[in-house]
């Protein structure tokens, strides 16, 4: 089941969206880059979320008040909760997340505006990254991709737009099927593809993206999105109305 497109009419150009989606595709580049040259290996350690060495260091800042460990524990954890959201473990990983994005995120980024979604997208990413670190603290594995932050903006979506109904493709063997699909259904099939992101994985040593409880808490990300609109609602009728 591929989603193409609502049937919700186009009122503003979806700049922030489309940046994404082609900011992405450029550090993927880069990553099968890394994978050929042999380096893969070190870099998504360092700039992706490793839950077992952010809370190594958060208990030594705790357990000795050293203001130089609050700030290295700072510095580690802003680099990779941001930019692990832009990097991806595997082919269907960034595949369905970016066409997850082109589908969803250009509704919500016309409902909060270019400003306010570029905001609302790596918030829900950030979150959903912390809420990963707190319920599998010991997994030693880099956790890369914009799952969580696709899922807050599915949550948004749906919020927002709970009737739409989604322009889909079934495919069948060689022969593929249009289909119409209630938008509400997609987040079951949003949880089905979690199941399918290690196909086509890039060779990293010690894995990536493990299929633990902390891989499976992007699920929570659908809350915050629904949360984060609920909290930018106000501004909402001013922005339409410009």
């Amino acid at each position: 089941m591929i989603p193409i497109s609502d049937n919700l009419p186009n009122r503003r150009f979806p700049l922030v969206t489309y940046w994404l989606i082609g900011f992405t595709i450029a550090l993927f580049f880069w990553e099968l880059k890394l994978e050929a040259a042999g380096t893969l290996s070190e870099f998504l350690p360092s700039w992706g979320i490793v839950p077992a060495q952010l809370h190594t260091v958060a208990k030594a800042a705790i357990a000795e008040r050293n203001p130089a460990a609050w700030f290295i524990l700072l510095f580690m954890s802003s680099r990779s909760l941001i930019c692990g959201i832009f990097l991806h473990g595997s082919f269907s990983q960034i595949l369905g997340n970016l066409l997850f994005l082109w589908v969803f995120g250009k509704r919500v980024e016309e409902t909060l505006g270019h400003g306010r979604f570029l905001g609302f997208y790596l918030m829900c990413g950030v979150l959903t990254g912390i809420v990963q670190i707190l319920i599998e603290p010991a997994l030693s594995g880099p956790l890369v991709g914009a799952n969580g932050a696709i899922a807050g903006v599915l949550g948004a979506y749906l919020l927002k737009f709970p009737k739409a109904k989604i322009d889909s493709i079934l495919p069948l063997a060689v022969v593929f099927i249009p289909m119409e699909i209630p938008a509400l259904l997609y987040p079951i099939w949003w949880f089905l593809q979690q199941l399918f992101y290690s196909i086509g994985s890039l060779v990293v040593a010690g894995g990536v993206n493990a299929q633990g409880i902390g891989y499976w808490a992007h699920g929570i990300g659908l809350i915050i999105g629904v949360g984060l609109l609920q909290i930018m609602k106000p501004r909402l009728s001013q922005i339409a109305s410009d």
